[in-house]
């Protein structure tokens, strides 16, 4: 539903914006935002109210342009899943969300949302100067509790801090610097707590209002509170038997409290789920009426008829609508898309001149899509070999033959919410270029069919073995995912051990030299290579450099620091059950009970650092964190400092609150200083209604390279 809505919204991109034909008071960028937004709705009729609840926000007989959502989890999706259209217009695209979540870098994530930015204003802007495409859906601000969950791929991990720090970033990024314009403007995506597929559009979530605040809402809050977004998408499932498209605390909490007076829309079709899913009303009209009410303002349904039917039998009044609908024009108003002749928009300029390079084939995006994707690669094992030398970096001046085998050697594979790429290179490519001008041979096997893998591995130097899962299941069908351990939208996995584990056992058994790429968009139970492989390397799939920055990685160009964002649990059996959402039943890295495979935050280099010099205090409302990180190794690189905090007297576990990621030259050092206020450290506080320690409270400090790496301890006092 979201697909075909999404599809419509961008062919009426095509369509002609006309200028105002008049000017009206909502045009005058010298009144006041609310003076602005209170004459167009003052001037609208009916009709065009009704009109408004939908994803549109053109009111064309005012001279309002057409505007419609799009996706854009990592990059700007102008196309359907996979490589099927290839009628599409090309746009960049970057590691997929799980990826750039493992970067652990706020600024990249909002370089790259602002790229994403200027050509959602490109494509809505150029030639005659159309609109259609600056709602963005994104960021994906659940958590991705469980890594059965079939949509991990769209999420930044499992824990609520780095998940807010990625989602602020890219909310940043989207809506741009402007004090008074957005770039595009950022719509969150799933409120709330919406990560299982099977059931999800009758299903409830359940949980208390203590997990509410410091867990599953707490990137959607940061994400208003800092971020600044001011739009979101009500999840399919239910909390606490409430569906969310209706739930009342849309507006207690997120409009009333965290100050969100923008866009609430429901997810696909989920005015018809209310009634044939989760069976709530008899009828679509008291659907319709629910949903309204509770100031979702847009619906992705058909809604028309059954709106006008809940005005006609007194169950909804225009008051209604107009409160629901008022966010829709304040998003529109900080697009710009209410100024008259005169405006003053900077982001205008974007795509007028047709002279000018298209964004998506600038060097500028082909650098920023190769750095994120060598950002994204997470070193999982780099085991030294008998002479004390470890397999990767590979050494390309004594490197005489490479293997290169697997699927996604010499494939990318673009997911459900995937844009089309102006170009890709694969593994197998970035690995010949790395290796151009040398007399090295690269030789490649899809897989071991007629014994060809164990033929090109057997006598190569290094065998690398690319394999992991495919992104839709291989099939556009929905609920299609044939192979168990895949997953995706509407497909929950129902296994975690790897398909193609057997093809690196082979591999290896001819080469011990053997190095295993896993391409994929979630965690595996890969026991076995965890055990024999001297070297393994995860990165997700989708980015149009994926070669270049594996093979950037590979040899050494760039030296690996990106970090897990989920705990690799070692059995399915390690995890709650999927519909259990109380994680402190034993999920995540917060309260698992089972020692993990690869420990949330984790992620190996090929230099050595250290920490010393822990310093905290309380001064001034902050906790003040510093101390010292040394680069003790032969290479210059990249490291990930996080600081986590348990609080014993309340009962709160080890729990990540603040993290960097710093540049250290070899043989340098650098001071790193985290200044936490008080009010966000602690656990959910009903007196202070913020996350500040009782006055009496316990700090333990644990600052390490990873959750379960803690190089250094402090205790404090709150008084």
């Amino acid at each position: 539903m979201k697909r075909f809505i999404t599809a419509l919204a961008v062919a009426a991109t095509l369509a002609v914006w006309a200028a105002p034909v008049s000017e009206y008071p909502f045009n005058n960028t010298k009144l006041s935002d609310d003076e602005r937004v209170d004459n167009l709705l003052s001037l609208l009729t009916l009709d065009e109210k009704i009109a408004l609840l939908s994803t549109d926000l053109g009111v064309p007989r005012l001279g309002v342009p057409h505007c419609w959502q799009v996706e854009g989890l990592h990059g700007l999706s102008l196309s359907g899943p996979g490589k099927e259209r290839r009628d599409t217009i090309p746009t960049t695209i970057f590691p997929q969300a799980y990826g750039l979540g493992e970067t652990w870098d706020t600024d990249l994530i909002r370089r790259i949302a602002s790229h994403v930015a200027e050509e959602a204003r490109y494509y809505s802007q150029r030639g005659d100067g159309e609109r259609g495409i600056l709602v963005m859906r994104a960021p994906n601000a659940d958590l991705a509790r469980d890594p059965r969950w079939g949509r991990t791929e769209e999420s930044f991990g499992e824990d609520p801090h780095l998940t807010a720090a990625m989602t602020v970033a890219k909310i940043k990024g989207l809506q741009g610097d402007d004090p008074r314009y957005w770039k595009t403007a950022a719509l969150m995506k799933h409120f709330l707590a919406n990560s299982n597929e099977f059931g999800r559009d009758s299903t409830s979530s359940d949980f208390d209002s203590k997990l509410f605040r410091e867990y599953y809402s707490y990137p959607f809050y940061k994400g208003i509170t800092e971020g600044g977004s001011r739009a979101y998408m009500a999840a399919y499932n239910s909390w606490n038997g409430i569906p969310m498209a209706m739930h009342p605390c849309l507006d207690s909490i997120t409009r009333k409290e965290w100050g969100n007076d923008g866009i609430i829309c429901t997810d696909g079709g989920a005015l018809g789920l209310l009634i044939t899913a989760h069976k709530q009303f008899p009828t679509r009209a008291e659907g319709a009426a629910a949903i309204v009410k509770a100031t979702t303002g847009q619906f992705l349904d058909r809604y028309v008829e059954d709106v006008k039917e809940a005005l006609e039998k007194g169950i909804l009044s225009e008051k209604d609508i107009d409160k629901a609908i008022r966010g829709n024009i304040v998003v529109a108003l900080k697009l710009g898309l209410l100024d008259g002749k005169d405006s003053q928009n900077p982001y205008l300029a974007i795509g007028r001149d047709s002279t000018a390079t298209p964004p998506y084939l600038t060097p500028y995006a082909a650098a920023l899509a190769r750095e994120a994707t060598a950002k994204s690669v997470v070193l999982l094992k780099n085991s030294p070999d008998a002479s004390g030398n470890a397999l990767l970096p590979i050494d390309a001046s004594k490197l005489k033959k490479i293997a290169v085998i697997g699927q996604y050697a010499d494939e990318i594979v673009q997911d459900w919410y995937s844009g089309m790429p102006p170009y890709e290179v694969t593994v197998l490519d970035g690995i010949r270029e790395a290796l151009k001008g040398s007399d090295a041979e690269v030789v490649y096997a899809v897989d071991n069919r007629m014994g060809k893998a164990v033929d090109a591995a057997k006598d190569a130097d290094i065998a690398v073995v690319c394999v992991g899962n495919h992104p839709f299941g291989t099939k556009r069908d929905w609920f299609f995912c044939p192979v168990p351990s895949d997953g995706r939208e509407a497909v929950d996995r129902r296994s975690m051990m790897l398909p193609d584990e057997d093809l690196v056992r082979e591999v290896a058994a001819v080469n011990p030299n053997t190095v295993l790429l896993l391409v994929s968009s979630f965690p595996y139970t890969i026991n076995w290579s965890a055990e024999h492989l001297p070297a393994i390397l995860h990165v997700t799939h989708c980015s149009q450099e994926q070669g270049n920055g594996v093979a950037d990685v590979l040899f050494g160009k760039v030296n690996p620091a990106g970090r897990t964002t989920q705990t690799w649990v070692a059995d399915i059996l390690d995890l709650p059950p999927m519909m259990d959402y109380d994680i402190t039943n034993g999920r995540t890295y917060m309260y698992s009970k089972h020692k993990p495979l690869f420990p949330f935050g984790y992620g190996l280099s090929y230099t050595d650092f250290e920490y010393s010099d822990l310093k905290a205090k309380i001064s001034d409302g902050k906790l003040k964190v510093e101390f010292t990180v040394a680069n003790v190794g032969d290479r210059d690189g990249d490291e990930v400092p996080q600081l986590y905090i348990s609080l014993p007297d309340e009962g709160t576990p080890m729990r990540l609150k603040a993290f960097d990621r710093i540049n250290i030259k070899s043989g340098d050092r650098k001071v790193v200083k985290f200044d936490l206020p008080l009010s966000d450290i602690g656990s959910w506080n009903e007196t202070t209604h913020d996350f500040t320690p009782s006055a009496h409270s316990t700090l333990n400090l644990f600052v390490g390279p990873s959750s379960a790496s803690q190089s250094l301890t402090k205790t404090l006092k709150m008084k």
